[in-house]
């Protein structure tokens, strides 16, 4: 009698001693690469807008209800998909902000993420400030110099080359910039196809300049399916047969398509580097098997900044994890793991390609 009342209280300091061991290893491990460098728009900004006079900025509840430290700046519930991707990698903290990069912080990597950035300088400017990817790639010779200073020339060059670059960035030089014609003269200028190519022309000349500073790991990202995005539907409207805006999900595959197209010439070219495409969307049994329920309704009540974001203080909705969009325009922590997951470990060419985020790391 006396063993079956001691037998559960063994078990369960077994589990306890090795969950304690496993905790233990992983967060004494190294992580998988030195540092991680982010650019990017609101998917990936981590505060950097904080202290900008526009209205891509949230710092401010509901936004970050279930992050540790409350609202960051993130534009989620919580954490981002970069925040994820960082904790796979095995990072013990998040990457921070170029904002507030200061000290040996910056030898883990930076984020110089803006909300309503995009690849033209342009794009999201009616509003207000942004840090632009031209801009970003600037403030990235800043830190390198700074590291420079810190290592000497020979190690920073040697660092450099083994982390990761992440660029999420693309989405607002279309909802923000070709498909508002009242501000921006680009769809007058370009068919969908001219300016996808425009577009990736200019991408490509930015990522080469971030090659040539010595960056040698680029995961890149596509827009995805924004035509989906609630805000967007709100504005323009979907017909009978579509739950979507078609011809914003057309014009954004057309990007997609032609920067995977650019990730192929890239490891052609620059054969010292590794380039992957990823693809931000998942597919609908992926989403279906995650428990999403809510696929088209944002989470919190929108009308803050421009339209889209949450109300000031408002209170969001109960049941997070089931919902894909926290407000009308960006994804919940939920959908943020799982999009980090798939693409950290994806063996789909539609949704890494030609490798995941791991097998990046290891290149």
């Amino acid at each position: 009698m006396a063993d079956k009342q001691l037998k559960p209280f063994w078990v369960q300091l077994s589990i306890s001693t090795l969950m304690l061991l496993l905790i233990t290893k992983w967060g004494n491990a190294k992580p998988q690469v030195p540092c991680y460098f982010v650019f990017g728009d609101s998917f990936s900004d981590n505060g950097n807008n904080n202290k900008l006079n526009t209205l891509a900025k949230v710092n401010y509840r509901p936004y970050g209800i279930d992050f540790p430290k409350g609202p960051t700046g993130r534009f989620s519930n919580g954490r981002n998909m970069q925040d994820f991707i960082v904790k796979y990698l095995g990072f013990e903290d998040y990457i921070p902000p170029f904002a507030k990069a200061k000290g040996k912080r910056i030898l883990k990597g930076v984020n110089y993420a803006s909300g309503s950035a995009g690849i033209r300088d342009e794009s999201g400017e009616k509003l207000g400030h942004r840090v632009s990817l031209n801009q970003q790639l600037r403030n990235h010779k800043t830190i390198i110099s700074r590291i420079n200073s810190k290592l000497g020339d020979s190690s920073a060059k040697k660092l450099l080359s083994q982390c990761i670059y992440s660029l999420q960035i693309g989405c607002n030089d279309y909802f923000n910039n070709y498909f508002q014609p009242e501000f921006y003269n680009t769809s007058s200028q370009y068919t969908p196809k001219q300016y996808a190519m425009v577009l990736i022309d200019q991408y490509s000349e930015q990522i080469k300049s971030l090659y040539d500073t010595g960056a040698r790991k680029f995961a890149l990202y596509g827009v995805g399916l924004i035509g989906c995005i609630p805000s967007v539907i709100k504005v323009y409207g979907t017909n009978n047969e579509s739950l979507c805006v078609d011809r914003l999900n057309i014009a954004a595959s057309i990007f997609d398509e032609r920067l995977k197209l650019l990730v192929q010439q890239l490891n052609a070219n620059l054969t010292e580097a590794k380039f992957t495409f990823i693809n931000p969307t998942p597919n609908t049994l992926e989403i279906v098997l995650s428990g999403f329920t809510m696929l088209r309704q944002p989470c919190c009540k929108i009308g803050g900044g421009g339209g889209e974001l949450c109300v000031r203080n408002s209170k969001p909705c109960r049941f997070r994890s089931r919902y894909v969009f926290w407000d009308g325009v960006h994804t919940t922590e939920a959908w943020n793991r799982l999009t980090a997951r798939i693409a950290f470990r994806t063996h789909s060419p539609t949704n890494a390609f030609p490798f995941n985020i791991r097998k990046l790391a290891k290149q």
